[in-house]
Parts: C-alpha cells; sequence; structure tokens
C-alpha cells in the first residue's frame, strides 16, 4: 500500500515537474485576480475566532532537502499542531517538508486575498464553506478531487463545498442547531411544532414555567428549522448548488411558518416585547423558567454549567422534517499553489482518514464530516447535535445570502412586535432581498 501510494505521489510530481518545464509561470494565473467583493454576513459562529496574535510558522523538518518540495498550510491555533505532526510523518515518508503557519481562524480569508494573488500564499488553507462565494467568485480557490474518499464524508458536508457545481473543499467539521427540552418539565419530546404550542401552553396554565418554549427573536439562523419544517426556504437548491433566483421567504410554506410563530405570539407562549437574546433565553431555561429552546453545540458549556437537567435531539417537524443550516469546516487549496497535486495528495493519503480526522475531533470536538468518526462520538449530547444536523442544509455561500439577512431578521422582528401580518411581513422581505439582488 506505501509502495502504491509513492509511486502514484512520484507520478504526480513528475507531471508537475513536465507542466512547471512548460510553463515558465509556474502555473500561478498570469492576470491578478479581480477585486474582492464583500463577504458575505454570517449569521451564526462558524467558528470561535483565535486570539489575533502575530502569525507564527511552525519549525521545519530537517530531514528534507533544503531544494526540495514543501507545502505550506494555514490553520488555526486548535488545527495546527494536529497538522505539524501529520506534516511530519508525510516527510519521514515521502521526503515533502510541510510548514504549517498558524493564523487566527478569521483572518485567513483577508490574508489569502492579498498573499495568494501576489505569490507569497499557502498552498492550502482551513476555513469555512460560506467563504466559497468569495473566494471563488474572486478566482482564488482551486478544485478538489476527494476520490475514492469521497463516500467517507456527510453528503451534506460535501455539498458545503460545492459551488456552481464544482467541488472546492475538503470538509472535516460540521455545526448545527437542535432541540433542547428539560427532562424534568418535558418527559417526551414533541415531534411536531403544533405540539410544542399544545406541551407549552399545557405547562405555563398547570403554572410550572413562565415559558414553554423560548426562542432568541429576529433571529433567522435560529428560526430556519422551524421554516422548513412548514415547507419554507431562503433559496431554492439544485444539484449545481443554490439558485439566487429562486426567493423562497415568501412561499407558501415560509409563510406558514411565519403565521405559526405569530400565533404563539397571540396566544402568550411567546413575549411580545421581551427581546429575547443568547444570554437571556439560556438565562431562563438555565434557572428552570423555560422548558424548551433551540440552541447549537457551542451552548453546551452554559448549559452544563447551570445545574439544569436537559437532553438534546432533533428539531421537531410538521408537514415535513426540520432541517437546519449547516455550517460546515473544511481544507482548500489555493488557486496560486505551484503544487496543487502534492497538496491534493496530501489531502487523500494523509488527512482524509479516520486517524487523522479523529485527532481533529479531539483537538476541538465537534461533529466530524468524515463519517466513520461522526458514528463513533463518545459524547451523548455531541451525538445528538451530530443526529439533528444529519439532513442539514448547507449555510447558502452564494453572494446573494448577505442581501437576505437585514430584511429576514426585520420580518421576524416585526411579527415579534405584532406590528405586522406575518404573511406581509414576509412578503415584504422577499421583495427588499430580490431587489436587493438586482431580480
Amino acid at each position: 500500500m506505501r509502495i502504491h501510494r509513492l509511486l502514484s505521489l512520484m507520478t504526480l510530481l513528475l507531471v508537475g515537474v513536465l507542466v512547471l518545464a512548460a510553463c515558465p509561470g509556474g502555473g500561478a494565473p498570469a492576470a491578478p485576480a479581480p477585486a474582492p467583493t464583500e463577504a458575505p454576513a454570517e449569521a451564526a459562529p462558524t467558528e470561535a475566532p483565535a486570539e489575533d496574535a502575530a502569525p507564527t510558522e511552525a519549525p521545519a523538518a530537517a530531514a528534507a532537502p533544503a531544494d526540495g518540495p514543501t507545502l505550506t498550510i494555514w490553520a488555526d491555533d486548535t488545527r495546527s499542531p494536529v497538522l505539524e505532526e501529520l506534516g511530519a510523518a508525510f516527510e519521514a515518508e515521502y521526503g515533502v517538508r510541510i510548514v504549517v503557519t498558524q493564523k487566527a481562524f478569521g483572518s485567513i480569508r483577508d490574508d489569502l486575498k492579498v498573499a495568494g494573488p501576489a505569490g507569497e500564499g499557502p498552498d492550502i488553507i482551513i476555513g469555512a464553506h460560506d467563504w466559497l462565494g468569495e473566494l471563488v467568485e474572486n478566482g482564488l480557490l482551486a478544485e478538489i478531487d476527494l476520490g475514492d474518499n469521497r463516500d467517507q464524508f456527510l453528503a451534506a458536508a460535501v455539498q458545503a463545498f460545492t459551488y456552481d457545481g464544482t467541488l472546492y473543499g475538503m470538509p472535516y467539521a460540521t455545526e448545527n442547531v437542535a432541540f433542547v427540552y428539560n427532562t424534568d418539565l418535558v418527559e417526551t419530546p414533541p415531534a411536531t411544532w403544533s405540539e410544542v404550542e399544545e406541551l407549552a401552553a399545557q405547562l405555563e396554565a398547570d403554572g410550572v414555567v413562565a415559558q414553554g418554549f423560548i426562542h432568541q427573536e429576529s433571529d433567522p439562523y435560529h428560526f430556519f428549522p422551524i421554516m422548513t419544517a412548514f415547507g419554507g426556504y431562503v433559496f431554492g437548491l439544485t444539484e449545481e448548488g443554490y439558485d439566487a433566483s429562486d426567493v423562497g421567504i415568501d412561499s407558501e410554506g415560509s409563510i406558514a411558518a411565519a403565521t405559526w410563530l405569530d400565533g404563539m405570539y397571540k396566544a402568550g407562549h411567546l413575549k411580545t416585547g421581551a427581546a429575547v437574546n443568547y444570554d437571556i433565553m439560556h438565562a431562563q431555561f438555565g434557572e428552570g423558567e423555560a422548558a424548551m429552546m433551540i440552541t447549537g453545540p457551542w451552548a453546551l458549556p452554559t448549559i452544563r454549567e447551570s445545574g439544569a437537567p436537559y437532553a438534546v435531539t432533533t428539531i421537531p417537524g410538521e408537514t415535513k422534517e426540520a432541517q437546519p443550516f449547516l455550517g460546515v469546516q473544511g481544507f482548500m487549496i489555493s488557486q496560486f499553489s505551484d503544487d496543487q497535486l502534492l497538496a491534493q495528495t496530501f489531502l487523500q493519503e494523509y488527512v482524509a482518514n479516520a486517524e487523522t480526522m479523529q485527532a481533529i475531533f479531539d483537538a476541538d470536538p465537534r461533529p466530524s464530516a468524515f463519517i466513520a468518526v461522526r458514528e463513533a462520538i463518545g459524547d451523548e449530547d455531541l451525538a445528538a447535535f451530530a443526529e439533528a444536523g444529519a439532513n442539514g442544509l448547507p449555510m447558502p455561500a452564494i453572494p446573494e445570502m448577505s442581501a437576505v439577512w437585514s430584511a429576514w431578521g426585520n420580518a421576524l422582528t416585526f411579527i415579534g412586535q405584532q406590528s405586522e401580518d406575518p404573511a406581509v411581513a414576509f412578503q415584504q422581505a422577499a421583495e427588499q432581498i430580490r431587489e436587493a439582488i438586482g431580480q
């Protein structure tokens, strides 16, 4: 097996040398990349930014010849130690030096936009799938082939890194929201949003809690799975990716979900003018004043520290199964890399396996995009979040998504304030979005 992989690598390197010999430019585009467009707004954290420290470079392994091939990887402080260890093994086997440059997660995308076209950037970066709209449109990423490993990854995670029908990333982790409930107050979690409303009414009428269900107001990200449960959507999804010409905020299902939300306010199950944010929602749940909510795995420390008895489960459906937004992190190859074939080999041979993916998971526990590791999660809560996101929809990475959040959030605010009919609020939001994206 090792001999076969070594022969494959040597073949790739030979092809690369011949290509470089025929192309004096080293394979980099002759024209500079167009000016980057503004990054789409992000509704929920896909990664906690590391401290903004000056980038540090991992020490080079002494075994590699000075003029030998080198791969540079930009990674955050959480993933860097794993990649450094992996690079040492890759160098020992293939004689290819791996240089891991540590950067704050939030700076990787912007730094690539400057360093890549200048020929000073990395070969590989780690990042979030919702960077694709900006990076691909500006010609900064190379196509990736998962080869025989494709079936080892969660299909939705692969879809997340697919842009206009082309794959630009190898996913390693996912995250999404799920339904969390107080096990002392709720014996059996509701299967539909109609049941959520009925249970909330019963708990409140019995004086068990002040609020049966609580949610973050004016927050589209947390409302999205409710919307999908009624058949709503943001943009139409095709095999080629999201279709910005098909805006679904005012679709029948989306308006049905908005109407359900409006009914929760009218019945007093959600409090008008309460301005419930993340902190308030978790404080009330932790104190036993609310019995059910939607939240993400990033909230587990807060929930556990509160001492409230809880369980994590899939989000209730209604006319359809609920589908939360799926955020995905992965590896991407720079279009300006002179060693794209070598970078591809490193990802396929050394990253796309259970051992490496487990090490990445251990460094920062979140549901793995690698199925074998995902199915072996030992943490019961993380496993439940993974199950809740098994049918998740990748958050749209297209540039048009940046025009959605504000209008959509305002529509939810109007419903929460009881100042606008839900159908009118969502219809107006859809028209604002269409106008903003030039439809």
